[in-house]
């Protein structure tokens, strides 16, 4: 709001107001910069997270070697993995995961060494299981072996502390994950990407990507990244202990539920159940109208017909997938608010289970 007041001026006019927003402007990409561990030239601030991994797959497909191939967790989101389709096709080899999802380091060096890959793509945590990947192994698996990179980094930022993410050759995040505005997002690209272009046209961004730069948005933006580094993601092992009362209480309450990768490493604010039965959109209308929004998946994704390809990749059979509901939280989210949605279950497990009692089979 500060910002769209005092400096809305377009930071590559020629008059001494237009220079103050540019300053500031570098003042903000030095802050994230600062968060991820980069120098601030590496950054480039896009539209979100599906724009970012479009333009460094376009940059890909023409900059690496004709016929190149690249190795891609399937569990990825639709804005990678649509691009990356789209782009590379049958040049795609696809990493293994282990029942849980995890793409499992050891399994990348194998891929690197027998299947002669230029780049790598595994995301940092799963948007639909809350598994988190090895990001920070695989990163140097890629570096070791002279592979390009791309970490799909909107679901840790803002939850899990950012330093470290600027080694990791291209990261891609998106603002309004960690609270701050929609359609606001950053590339960090790799030292040695001079020839890198998200989108042409003016000088802007040292050329990255063209088009009169958000102050306001990207301001908006580290200023929401800055809020959750400083005062939030140390409240982690917190918020993992109620998410494990959580699980605890539907589990009794609800007798035959599944808790999808409980035994993996995953955020502290996702968690994703497999009903015993009833379809999931029955369970998201029900809580709905409860007060409680959750989901079966991916927001991008729920357009799409079919079960979710995240559970397909780890090995859940259709109707399984079908009966899934995803719960997500965020820092504003209380421990009772948990506590609540587990007593809501349990009562729609009783109300389902006798509607499907009363049902006449024949």
């Amino acid at each position: 709001m500060q910002a769209s007041a005092e400096a809305w001026h377009n930071p590559s006019a020629p008059y001494r107001d237009a220079a103050r927003v540019k300053i500031r402007l570098g003042a903000v990409r030095a802050r994230l910069a600062e968060f991820v561990g980069c120098a601030p030239e590496w950054v480039v601030f896009t539209s979100g997270a599906t724009e970012g991994a479009n333009a460094v797959l376009a940059h890909w497909a023409q900059a690496l070697p004709v016929g190149a191939r690249v190795a891609v967790n399937p569990t990825e989101h639709p804005c990678v993995l649509e691009p990356v389709k789209k782009l590379f096709g049958e040049r795609i080899v696809w990493l293994p995961v282990t029942p849980d999802g995890v793409v499992e380091s050891e399994a990348v060096k194998t891929v690197l060494k027998t299947e002669a890959v230029a780049g790598v793509i595994t995301m940092a945590v799963n948007n639909e299981t809350g598994v988190l990947q090895p990001w920070a192994e695989i990163a140097r698996c890629c570096m070791l072996a002279g592979v390009e990179y791309l970490c799909d980094a909107a679901q840790w930022l803002g939850k899990l502390p950012a330093s470290g993410l600027g080694g990791a050759g291209w990261v891609i995040g998106a603002a309004h994950k960690f609270g701050g505005p929609k359609s606001v997002g950053f590339i960090k690209i790799p030292v040695g990407a001079e020839s890198f272009r998200a989108q042409l046209g003016g000088a802007q961004q040292r050329g990255y990507r063209g088009g009169t730069e958000d102050l306001s948005g990207v301001a908006a933006m580290v200023a929401a990244l800055a809020e959750a580094e400083q005062k939030k993601v140390f409240q982690e092992a917190e918020r993992l202990r109620w998410r494990a009362q959580f699980e605890q209480a539907v589990r009794a309450a609800v007798p035959g539920v599944r808790v999808i990768a409980a035994d993996a490493e995953r955020l502290w604010n996702t968690v994703s159940l497999l009903m015993p039965h009833t379809e999931n959109h029955r369970w998201v209308v029900r809580l709905d109208k409860l007060g409680f929004q959750v989901s079966t998946g991916s927001a991008c994704a729920t357009a799409k017909e079919g079960p979710s390809h995240v559970l397909a990749a780890m090995g859940f059979a259709p109707d399984e997938a079908n009966r899934v509901i995803r719960v997500s939280s965020g820092w504003a989210t209380l421990e009772t608010d948990w506590n609540a949605l587990a007593v809501a279950l349990g009562s729609l497990e009783n109300e389902f289970r006798a509607d499907n009692s009363n049902v006449i089979k024949i």
